[in-house]
Parts: structure tokens; sequence; C-alpha cells
């Protein structure tokens, strides 16, 4: 008979349930009608809510489900237990007065019934209890999409989201009936369930679970459910009668109103600035000069601000329509949670930001405090170098040109250090992303930089081993010249033709490198050039010659003394390589002109003519090329014969 009753009720709540569906249908049109206008801009925004409620609703759904198996099981004991009762109470009703025994026996099994009802109560409620803070229910929404009350639990073949929508659903039929007052809706009391009717229909049943689900009794969660439903229709029919509704079009109309003039007056006063800007050119506006670079001149800085003047204007009334659309959605019912919802796209990250910076705000001080303690770690560290630069600070072994780059190999360690350290207090370290985009930009760095590092690695042992430095005179491969510039990539030389060469570290660390500077302050550098004069010519004349010339070039030491050497003694000429102390090897250049005109002006007026002579291999008649203090005075040059026989006679 029970069964028969919990169907019949099934089959009038989804009668009731098509019903309220179309009448809802019907209302809704005319909330549309009203505020379709309000609501196009928000489509997005409110369809990607919807997706992120659908999700949360699935698992709110499979966690109500799970639990209302636990409990479809310990009703279905309830239900074995109910029919027992009945039919021990059956039993002992129809005993005989003089039946004591198995009156006893009978009663004795009812108690036990009742302890089994009490205990399976005190486990239902434990159960329920432990599921309140995970489960959200499902909302019993009223006519403005207000949540009224929650349904958890389900009853006969409804699921509690079932039970929740027919429940909204009948709600909202109840404005239609013109009739209605607060005392219309009446509670009456089922077998299993206490049930709020109005008139023939029944708007919803109040079970054990729900009374459970809530820490009170059925007819308490009855009574209570019954004062926020009759709230709910008569504030709905207050707001929606035409006297309310005839005040919300004024009002709305008032705030289109006052938009449309504070619109007028934004505009007014930025082409009031715009003229401004524009007649301030050439006045106050004169462009923006960084030292002698003009980063705007007046024309281009006038249309910067007016491009900033324009931006602003859209800003301000874009704000102003912002402002009044919640305004507007605020003023009909039907729209007061679009109101809420959009002051929230703006207020919501706003809150979440200043949330987020005060809960980070002790890793944030954290990392001001290591920031703090690492720079005046640097500044020691700068301290000691300048006085190493400067020769304060002596350490045996450390020259004072290292100071420099030891220092900017510290700093980098020293900043590489501090990073680590920061790293696990910054924002959103912790993230997948943030560390995959980390490794990828280190494997960047690594692939990307191979041939810079290599070029920074030679750089810092070229610096340590103290090649050069900046000044000195070098050659380096087949470039000579100076060495304006070292860095950790690149060596830059000017020649003598004031060329600027750049020669990659690495390429120097891969050749051979001549310093003409290093040791020329102290010991001086020898500068050399060969002449080849002929055997005729004595070599103490030349020798003497080469070092008259050498002591009359500009720069040339006089000590220690130029000297001559003779490099070789080839087939028709001496080579004699003069060799001069020189302490300025930037200068080479001048000096070996200098010098090659001297040795010129000495030749010439010593009769030494500069030539390498060549013979053929006849020599009849020509002096010998001995030099005459060998010869002796008797030498005289051997006739040139020549045997002529005439063969005149012959050919007659």
């Amino acid at each position: 008979m029970k069964e028969n009753k919990n169907t019949s009720q099934n089959k009038k709540s989804l009668f009731l349930l098509s019903r309220g569906n179309r009448l809802l249908f019907s209302r809704e049109i005319k909330g549309i009608a009203i505020s379709l206008f309000l609501l196009l801009f928000s489509t997005v925004s409110f369809s990607q809510d919807d997706s992120l409620n659908k999700q949360n609703d699935s698992v709110n759904t499979s966690l109500i489900r799970t639990f209302n198996k636990k409990l479809t099981v310990i009703e279905g004991q309830r239900i074995s237990d109910s029919i027992k009762r009945v039919a021990l109470e059956s039993q002992l009703l129809s005993l005989k007065t003089t039946d004591n025994l198995k009156k006893e026996e009978l009663q004795k099994q009812l108690q036990s019934l009742n302890e089994k009802e009490s205990k399976r109560l005190t486990e239902k409620k434990a159960q329920i209890d432990s599921m309140r803070l995970t489960a959200k229910g499902y909302p019993v929404t009223g006519f403005f999409n207000d949540t009224l009350f929650t349904i958890y639990s389900k009853l006969g073949s409804f699921s509690a989201k079932d039970r929740a929508d027919a429940i909204s659903t009948r709600i909202k039929t109840l404005s239609d009936h013109y009739s209605f007052k607060a005392d219309s809706l009446k509670i009456t009391e089922a077998e299993t369930t206490v049930d709020l009717v109005y008139g023939e229909s029944i708007i919803m049943s109040v079970s054990e679970n729900d009374a459970l689900w809530n820490n009170s009794t059925k007819s308490v969660l009855a009574k209570k459910y019954q004062t926020l439903i009759d709230e709910a229709v008569d504030n709905y029919l207050k707001e929606t009668s035409l006297t309310t509704l005839a005040k919300e079009i004024g009002l709305a109309l008032l705030v289109l109103i006052i938009m449309g003039i504070l619109i007028k007056y934004v505009r007014k006063f930025f082409l009031w600035t715009a003229s401004k800007i524009k007649h301030q050119e050439g006045k106050r506006i004169h462009g923006i000069k960084i030292r002698n670079f003009t980063l705007f001149d007046s024309s281009q800085q006038v249309n910067a601000l007016l491009n900033i003047n324009t931006i602003l204007k859209w800003i301000f009334i874009l704000l102003l329509v912002y402002i009044a659309l919640p305004i507007l959605f605020g003023i009909f019912p039907w729209t007061k949670d679009f109101a809420g919802t959009l002051f929230g796209y703006i207020l919501n990250p706003l809150k979440a930001i200043i949330i987020g910076f005060w809960n980070y705000l002790p890793n944030l001080i954290t990392i001001l405090v290591i920031i703090f303690v690492f720079r005046y770690v640097l500044k020691a560290i700068r301290f000691l170098k300048d006085e190493i630069e400067k020769g304060n600070l002596e350490l045996s072994g450390f020259y004072p040109d290292w100071a420099n780059p030891t220092y900017q190999i510290i700093r980098v360690i020293v900043f590489a250090f501090m990073v680590v350290v920061i790293f696990p207090y910054l924002p959103g370290s912790d993230s997948p992303i943030f560390q995959g985009v980390s490794v990828f930009l280190g494997f960047l760095f690594t692939f990307g930089s191979a041939g810079s590092l290599s070029n920074i690695i030679a750089g810092l042992i070229l610096t340590y081993m103290r090649l050069f430095k900046i000044g000195d005179r070098v050659k380096i491969g087949d470039v000579v010249g100076d060495v304006i510039e070292k860095s950790l990539l690149v060596t830059r030389i000017r020649t003598i033709k004031n060329e600027i060469i750049s020669i990659p570290n690495s390429t120097v660390m891969g050749s051979h490198t001549i310093n003409y500077s290093s040791d020329a302050p102290e010991k001086g550098l020898i500068i050399h050039s060969t002449i080849t004069i002929g055997y005729d010519v004595p070599w103490k004349d030349m020798h003497q010659a080469l070092i008259d010339a050498a002591s009359k070039t500009d720069l040339v030491l006089q000590e220690p003394k130029p000297f001559v050497l003779q490099t070789s003694l080839d087939d028709f000429y001496v080579s004699y390589e003069i060799n001069a102390y020189i302490k300025e090897p930037n200068k080479q250049a001048v000096i070996y002109s200098t010098l090659h005109q001297n040795i010129q002006d000495i030749c010439n007026e010593r009769g030494i003519e500069i030539m390498s002579p060549h013979y053929r291999a006849a020599r009849d008649g020509n002096t010998s090329t001995i030099p005459a203090n060998y010869l002796g005075k008797e030498y005289r040059a051997p006739s040139f014969n020549v045997n002529f026989k005439s063969t005149i006679q012959d050919k007659q």
C-alpha cells in the first residue's frame, strides 16, 4: 500500500514539474524582454562561469550519489524492521490476555527493533555529519535565482537534484495564483514525511533525512521552509507589480540620462585639454632632450600628449559605462545578480591582488633582506678591488690589473648565488610551468651561447696570463697594432693606419702573440733593419756608418749603444743588420722611417753606394771586388783581351 502511495506521489510530482516548467518559461520571457540589452555583452563571461559550475556540480553529484547509496541500505533495513514491527504489533493485539509468555516474548522483539531503530538513526546522523563538510547539496531557487534553502537527500525515485529543481518550479508557480496569501501554504503530516501543501498541490515533502541534514526535526524544518517560501512569493509579487516596474523604468532612464550628461562633459573636458596642449607647442612644450640627444621634438611631444589625452578620455567613458551598467542591472529584480557579477569582475581581481600581496609580504620582506645583505657583500668586495687597483693593498702573486676581472667574476657568482637563494621565495616558483620555462631558458642560453662562452673563457684566461694590457703594441697573427680594448668576448686593436680590428678571444688563444711593449720600459725593445752592400765596401766602414745613422735617429737610446750584425755573406753582397734600442714601441713606424733616412744620408756623405751588385761569369778587365786596402799599391786591374782573327782573305 505504501509503495502504491509513493508511486502516485512520484507521478504527481512529475506532472507538477512539467507544468511548472511551462509557467516558469512564460514568466522568464517577460524578464528577458525588459533586460535583454543588458545581458548581451556578458554572454561569454557567464558561459565560462556556467561551464565551471557544471564541473563543480558533477563532483557534488558524485559525492551525494555515493552517500545516498549508503543511506538506501540503511533505509532498506528500516523498512524491513518496520514490516516486522507491524507484524509483531498485530500478533500482540491478537493474543489473549492469559498468554503472558508469548506476550512477553513479542514485547522483547519489539524492544529489540526499537533499539535497532535508535542505533540506525545514530549511524545515519554520524554519516550525515561527516558528509556535511564536503557535500554542497542542490539549491532551491526563488523567483530571481536567489537560493532559499538546499536539498541534500533523495526521496523515492527523485534524486536530490531532481527534487531541488522540482521544488523550485513549484514555488515559482505560486505567483500565478493572485489569491495567494501567507496562510495559504499548509503543513500536513504524511506517514513518513511532512508535506507543504497549497490547495491540492504538494509543493514539497520534508523527510527524516532532510531533518538530519539540517540538524532539526521534520516539523520544525517544514515550518522554516514554509516561512521562506511565503516571504519569497510576497517579495516577488511586490517587486513585479506595475507600480514597482514603473519606478524601476524611471530609475533606469534617470541613470541613462545622468550617464549621457557625464559622458558629454567628459568629452568637453578632454577637448579643452587637447586645445591647451596644442596651444602650448613651442611655449612650454619644447621637446624632450637627454643631454645632446633629442628624444622628442616639440611636434612629436604634442602628438604623444594628444594620444595620451585621447586614451584617458576613452578610459573615463568606459569607466562611466561600466559603473552605470551594474546600477541598471541592480534596478530590475531579474538582473540583480548580474550587478554583483559585473562589480565582481573588477573587485574580485583587486581583492585577489591585495590578499595575494598581503600573503606574499613575508616572502617579499625576506627577499629584500637577502638583497640588502648581498648588496653590502658586493660593496665590501668592491672596496677591496679598488684598494688593490690603487696599490694600497698588495697581495703576493696578485697583480693590480687582475682586480677588476676578478671582481666581475666574483660579482657574477654572488649574483647567481643570490638568485638561487631568492628563487624559492618568488611567486609561482613551485609551479611546474614556471620551472619548465626556467629549464627551457637555461637550454636556450646554453646552446645559443656556446661560441660566446668559449670567447668568455678565453678572455678570462688571457686576463690571468697577462699577455698584454691596454695600450701595448702587439702582433696577433698577421695583425700589428695597439690594444685599445680588452673584453670577455673580443680584443680590439688599432693599427698604424687607424684601422680598428676586433679579434675574438678564442682566436687570440689559438694564435701566437708578440708583445712589443711588455719589456720596453725597462730593458728596451730592439728594432732592426737589414741592408745589403757589395764586397767592395769595407765592413768596418759600413758598421760605423750604420751605427752613426742609428745614433742620429730620434727616440733611439744611446745606451745601450746601437750595434751591427753581419747576418750573411751572399754571392754578390754582404747583409748588414743595424740594431738599436728604443723605449717607445708604439712609435716604431716613425723611428724606422727616420732610421732609413739617416742611413741614406750617411752612406751618401761617405761615398757608399747602396746597391747589391750582381756579376756575370766574364770578369776580364774588371777590378777585383776586394777592398783596395787589401790589394796593395802595385795592384792593376787586368786588361780585357780579345782575340780577333780576320777571315777576309779566306773569303776572297
